[in-house]
Order: structure tokens, then C-alpha cells, then sequence
């Protein structure tokens, strides 16, 4: 059986591939990106053991990407940061997604027991 900071690890990591792969290719605009930071956090923090979600979608990055008249982009890891706690069994397993070396790296950032 897992310890309990490895099922808070893999909790951490079921919330990121959930977040990612739900939400990427979303249509986003800059006049739309607090309230889908709001839905993306919303929707995460309805699964079990996710404590808080928070998602910053990046304006300058968002109005930088649209490429076309239509005002909107598709939402990537790369135009957003998201942190996350999770808690299991009272382990706290603290995450991040952010830009590294041009990719949306998801990482542990803290495991405390």
C-alpha cells in the first residue's frame, strides 16, 4: 500500500493531468481571464482531497497569442500559472505549473507530513 504522502503526491497529480487536459484549447480572451481562472479553480477544488487551486491566466500573454480578428486564443499551459494544495490523511502536498525552458512544467514543489 502507498504511504499516505504517496497517494497525496499522486492526488496532486491526478488534479494536474485533470486541470490540463479539461481546460486546454478553451477559447480565452483578455476581457475572459478571471472567470475562467475562476472555473478552472471551481471545477478542480470539486475533487477529493484538493484543498485550494489557484489559477492565474497571464493577460499580456493571452493578448500577445491571439493571431487573428476574432480576439481570442486557445488556452496552454504556457499562458497560465496554477499552484495547488492537496491534502490527504494529513499530508499537505503543495504543486506548481509554470513555464520552464518553453514548457508547462508541473512539479511538487513541498510534501509535509
Amino acid at each position: 500500500m502507498p504511504t499516505d504522502a504517496q497517494q497525496a503526491c499522486f492526488e496532486a497529480g491526478i488534479k494536474f493531468g485533470s486541470l490540463y487536459h479539461q481546460f486546454a484549447g478553451t477559447p480565452v480572451s483578455p476581457a475572459s481571464t478571471r472567470s475562467l481562472e475562476v472555473a478552472i479553480a471551481e471545477s478542480i477544488e470539486n475533487q477529493p482531497y484538493c484543498e485550494d487551486v489557484d489559477v492565474d491566466v497571464h493577460d499580456d500573454r493571452v493578448a500577445d497569442a491571439i493571431d487573428h480578428e476574432n480576439g481570442y486564443t486557445e488556452l496552454t499551459g504556457s499562458l497560465m500559472t496554477v499552484e495547488m494544495r492537496i491534502e490527504h490523511e494529513g499530508v499537505v502536498a503543495r504543486t506548481r505549473m509554470e513555464m520552464e525552458d518553453g514548457y508547462p512544467l508541473m512539479k511538487l514543489v513541498e510534501v509535509v507530513e
